[in-house]
């Protein structure tokens, strides 16, 4: 259970969130809404204990299970299944039960003796966190998550950054943990992952606040919201399922534009009367009373809720380039003894529009980080054509620099353009005052997709590589996103599960991997986007 009293957060000198009361209780499914840069993140941030509010405290009572929203792992050269078991400790039991079986074989006596009174203590301890059930349960989790054996067998290092957020959701669940703080669980999930998420957070039994875009997840999961106001810093609660949050967030404001319209008619004939008496000086007492209870009037008033701003976002019209300006021949790449994929080649023509497909680890991130140049392929070259120019969009935000600031993140994508100019390309992207002397580090998933966009809009880009760039976006800034889609009349390379990007994107061609078939569109392959 978690309790928050009178919290307040902050980020910089801004009020994200003024005075907010609310409680975490066992069977709670609470689904955490509001624009990007709210404060959602910020406030499940404090809820795990992993930050401190401005003002207020939290009380946390039963174990806690957290997904960041950019979960980030110590030591990478851990295999997946390690850091999924060690959310219950089996990983250490498992390791020092199969160090207790290699001495139990050595020669001296001793030796053989220590291990295997070690052994006994380790199958007890085993046997107390759930024996090899609870290894198999950790399995059975991974494989709904999309991890099959081959996946858990390797090092974090060699996963991509989908597989690798996937570890930490299957570690989450696998905990145990009484109450679950979820930040964008859907993330890089395929169809399949995600309906079996849902019966799994639909049978939970403790608490639940999950922050997600993913509508048909809140509708299946919670039964309670809390909407997270940008433009008056409050937590409005509602105390039903989203269905019903959708139709009484709709009456509110319809109650309140009523309630401040009658106030404000009674306040404008309260002042007209008061300038009518004003001329007499007899009645010049009584004309002040008036002026007083028009504004207790207007003051006692609902406000209006103020519009949310929206991220202005255009592509940028792409510098003059050759027919073919970027090309990928014969690649191949592997981690370690996995192979990814071997022999792919790809064209890139002026202005084409080529969406990649296949399952979750076919390597289709590793494709693109191939051709922006951030990674060198085992096999084969990728050549740059006659005026390419690359904008680049990671998933992973990895061309930001978290230790920088917004502006400097901006300056290295375009150090050629004055601060005026960077700062209103920014504020268009909603990044205005303080905001921009912030670390990139801090931001939310939202705002640090915002901030990687930005940077394209400045590039002259001639050829995009999008790795799901509609991943953490509210509904209004991704309609931004799928409209800059449509109008860009450079070249784009999109991965994705977003069957309105796709959409949005018309595309001409399809890569399917990891065999590397190239094929025309067709409305057969849409089926696949929201399962590849």
């Amino acid at each position: 259970m978690i309790i928050a009293s009178e919290i307040e957060l902050r980020a910089g000198a801004r009020l994200l969130l003024d005075g907010a009361s609310f409680r975490v209780n066992p069977g709670d499914k609470i689904g955490l809404v509001g624009r990007n840069g709210a404060g959602k993140t910020t406030l499940t941030k404090v809820l795990a204990g992993e930050a401190l509010p401005a003002a207020g405290r939290v009380q946390v009572s039963g174990s806690v299970g957290y997904l960041p929203q950019d979960p980030r792992t110590g030591d990478l050269d851990v295999r997946a299944r390690d850091r999924i078991l060690s959310a219950r400790g089996l990983d250490e039991v498992l390791r020092e039960l199969r160090a207790a079986e290699r001495d139990m074989a050595a020669a001296d006596t001793r030796t053989r003796d220590r291990a295997v009174r070690a052994y006994g203590r380790l199958e007890d301890r085993l046997h107390v966190l759930g024996g090899y059930a609870a290894e198999a349960e950790a399995a059975s989790i991974a494989s709904s998550l999309g991890l099959p054996d081959r996946v858990l067998d390797q090092p974090l290092r060699t996963l991509s950054g989908g597989q690798r957020r996937r570890v930490e959701l299957a570690r989450i669940l696998f905990s145990g943990a009484e109450t679950l703080l979820l930040d964008e669980p859907t993330n890089h999930l395929d169809a399949d992952s995600i309906a079996w998420l849902r019966d799994f957070l639909r049978s939970h039994q403790g608490g639940l606040v999950i922050i997600s875009h993913d509508v048909g997840l809140l509708e299946a999961t919670v039964n309670r919201v809390m909407h997270l106001d940008a433009t008056r810093c409050v937590l409005d609660v509602y105390n039903v399922g989203w269905r019903k949050y959708l139709e009484q967030r709709e009456a509110d404001e319809r109650r309140r534009k009523r309630e401040r319209a009658n106030a404000e008619r009674q306040a404008a004939a309260l002042l007209a009367q008061a300038d009518r008496m004003r001329a007499k000086a007899t009645k010049a007492k009584a004309a002040q009373e008036m002026e007083r209870r028009a504004r207790r009037l207007l003051a006692a008033a609902p406000e209006e809720r103020r519009a949310e701003k929206v991220a202005k976002l255009r592509f940028p019209d792409p510098a003059p380039c050759g027919r073919t300006p970027l090309t990928g021949v014969g690649l191949s790449k592997s981690y370690g003894s996995l192979e990814v994929f071997t022999d792919v080649d790809i064209a890139i023509d002026r202005g084409s529009r080529v969406v990649v497909l296949g399952l979750n680890g076919a390597g289709k991130t590793t494709l693109l980080r191939l051709l922006s140049g951030l990674e060198q392929p085992d096999t084969g070259e990728v050549r740059r054509g006659h005026g390419l120019r690359l904008g680049y969009y990671a998933q992973e935000h990895e061309t930001l620099d978290p230790e920088r600031t917004v502006l400097e993140n901006m300056r290295s994508a375009a150090p050629e353009v004055p601060d005026g100019d960077l700062r209103k390309v920014l504020g268009s992207f909603l990044f205005t005052g303080d905001d921009v002397d912030k670390p990139a580090g801090v931001l939310s998933g939202g705002e640090k997709t915002r901030l990687a966009l930005a940077g394209l809009v400045l590039s002259s880009a001639n050829v995009l590589l999008l790795d799901e760039p509609t991943n953490n976006l509210d509904p209004a800034s991704r309609d931004q996103v799928l409209s800059a889609l449509r109008s860009y009349s450079g070249a784009i390379v999109l991965v994705t599960h977003d069957e309105g990007a796709v959409e949005a994107l018309r595309p001409d061609r399809v890569i399917l991997l990891p065999d590397g078939v190239e094929d025309a569109w067709s409305d057969e392959f849409s089926d696949l986007v929201a399962l590849a």
